[in-house]
């Protein structure tokens, strides 16, 4: 029988640590909020200034250090060392300044935080699983204090996001993704652990780096990777068995391959792929309630045929389906561009991913091209005029301004989505693509970008970021005890997510809600997502009443908790 423990509730912590060591333990330090009486009984006296604060005050000091800073790499080494210091504080300045902090925790501040991970290093958090250490994962993974892990997220460091293999320093992905599980979807920190398979890295910039912290060996590839992925895959099932595991930023031929091998052995789903499809769909369905064109009517172009980018044509592709498309009109209607330009019928080195998307060399035999050896983005703007373009390739700029001006000439309210992350790798800037278009753009971009001055008017600018689907997927999964991640349960998320945009009651809003409402949204996305595991046959059946309270439960809100002595046995 599954656990859902009341985390909010006041019941005092029993622990036996005192003094320095109590300080030290970052889930358990107040700093200056521990009281007169807490300071007597746990040798706290001298080790602390003698102020007594609150988690009020001490969010206050916090945030005003944090905006003193000079760059953002600095914030978020700032908060890096919060969180490995008093967790507590962490999660409330977090929560409490969502919209701010959400950029600094996680993209596009975490791209350069991996990148320089080796620097700020200082104190323990997750586990660095290396191939040297492959004899060992039962043994690290067996120490009691993950006993009550119920969520992990797993990375390989090899793609993280658009900066290529960052080998031990993709940890900060797997630390930042669940830092938002927590900050957005209310899961208790002791529930999460971060994960990263140091296989070696081939980034010479990184082996030839003396201060790299990682395994300073060429990555290890073919079978004795598939091995080691087995062998962890086999720990981690053994240890928890009923735990969630999110992949995270492995390389695409990987990410796929990983998802198929293991999702009927365990609860998992990767976000690159499933996560972005289903935040793409949200933001396109918003869409839809300013343009006015039906989801069966969209022509649909992306660029990066890459796992995000099949991702996202699968799960639209269903929701045309949903809608009342047939499955060959429906394939019809997405231009997939990869390295060698449109994926054709007939090409070569086709992927299992790409099959479906391919588009019918008749139907394309007619158009006027630029080359005839592929077919560009422009070609495809020319000939098959798409109504939505999504990019999420990891190339600067890829989105050029013929490209956007040609778009445009055909679709009347262009639906662009430039996804790549961090900001450096985004295929346009939104001031670009409004002036390209005229003002007529509906912008989603991966990254946070200010908003744009036209017209007379400051437009927001659409954060589409897979942080409105994954946290409320991982709360509605373990509030439902499902046993399995499904492709549907994305779908209603990301419906879920469309249902609270904006442009449901004002064709001028927001494609998505505020980012300081995500926790609302994670909330709504947990509920339906544990009702499709009832309907999937993933999870045992309960009423609404109970799904509610448990995820209610499940939502912890950071507070200082009295604590007690544990008494001895």
């Amino acid at each position: 029988m599954t656990e859902f423990p009341a985390y909010q509730l006041d019941t005092p912590i029993e622990t036996n640590l005192t003094g320095f060591d109590l300080i030290n333990t970052s889930m358990l330090n107040k700093g200056t909020a521990f009281t007169d009486d807490e300071r007597d009984r746990f040798r706290l006296h001298g080790l602390l200034p003698p102020h007594i604060g609150t988690l009020d005050v001490q969010v206050a000091r916090r945030l005003k250090v944090l905006r003193a800073f000079n760059t953002d790499f600095e914030r978020y080494a700032f908060l890096r060392d919060l969180q490995d210091t008093n967790e507590t504080l962490f999660y409330a300045l977090l929560v409490r300044n969502l919209a701010e902090l959400l950029p600094l925790v996680y993209t596009p501040t975490v791209g350069e935080g991996c990148q320089r991970f080796s620097e700020i290093w200082r104190k323990p958090r997750g586990l660095f699983l290396s191939y040297p250490n492959r004899q060992r994962i039962r043994e690290i993974l067996a120490d009691p204090r993950f006993d009550r892990v119920r969520v992990i997220v797993v990375s390989d460091g090899e793609r993280i996001l658009g900066l290529g293999d960052q080998g031990a320093g993709g940890m900060g992905i797997p630390i930042g993704k669940l830092s938002l599980y927590t900050g957005c979807a209310g899961i208790h920190p002791e529930l999460t652990l971060p994960i990263l398979l140091d296989v070696g890295t081939n980034n010479q910039e990184r082996l030839a780096d003396p201060i790299y912290i990682g395994w300073q060996h060429e990555r290890v590839t073919g079978q004795d990777y598939d091995d080691f992925v087995e062998e962890f895959i086999s720990a981690v099932t053994e240890r928890w068995p009923n735990v969630l595991l999110q992949w995270e930023d492995f390389a695409g031929s990987n990410a796929s391959r990983m998802l198929g091998r293991y999702r009927d052995r365990l609860c998992t789903f990767n976000d690159d792929i499933q996560g972005t499809a289903a935040v793409a769909t949200a933001s396109l369905l918003a869409a839809i309630n300013v343009t006015g064109v039906k989801l069966t009517d969209q022509r649909i172009a992306i660029l990066g045929a890459g796992s995000a980018g099949c991702g996202i044509a699968s799960l639209l592709l269903q929701a045309m389906l949903d809608a009342g498309a047939s499955e060959a009109q429906a394939r019809q209607c997405f231009f997939l561009v990869d390295r060698n330009g449109l994926l054709v019928e007939g090409m070569p080195d086709i992927t299992t991913a790409q099959a479906p998307f391919l588009q019918r060399r008749e139907a394309v035999t007619p158009w006027v091209l630029e080359s005839p050896s592929e077919i560009s983005l422009l070609d495809i703007m020319r000939n098959a005029k798409p109504t939505v373009l999504v990019g999420v390739s990891g190339q600067r700029g890829a989105f050029t301004e013929t490209v956007i001006r040609t778009m445009a000439e055909h679709a009347e309210r262009p639906v662009i989505f430039p996804l790549s992350n961090p900001t450096s790798r985004s295929e346009a800037t939104p001031e670009h693509l409004l002036a390209w278009t005229n003002g007529r753009a509906l912008i989603g971009t991966g990254s946070p970008f200010e908003p744009v001055a036209w017209d007379g008017k400051m437009i927001p600018i659409n954060q589409t970021n897979n942080s409105y689907i994954f946290p409320g997927v991982g709360l509605g999964v373990l509030a439902a005890g499902a046993r399995r991640v499904t492709d549907a349960m994305f779908m209603v998320a990301g419906k879920a997510v469309a249902a609270m945009s904006p442009t449901v009651n004002d064709k001028n809003g927001r494609l998505l809600p505020p980012v300081a409402q995500l926790r609302e949204v994670s909330i709504a996305v947990a509920k339906v997502v544990a009702r499709q595991a009832q309907a999937d046959g993933v999870a045992d059946p309960c009423d609404e009443a109970t799904l509610s309270e448990r995820i209610r439960a499940l939502f912890w809100e950071p507070h200082y908790q009295p604590y007690k002595i544990r008494e001895k046995t």
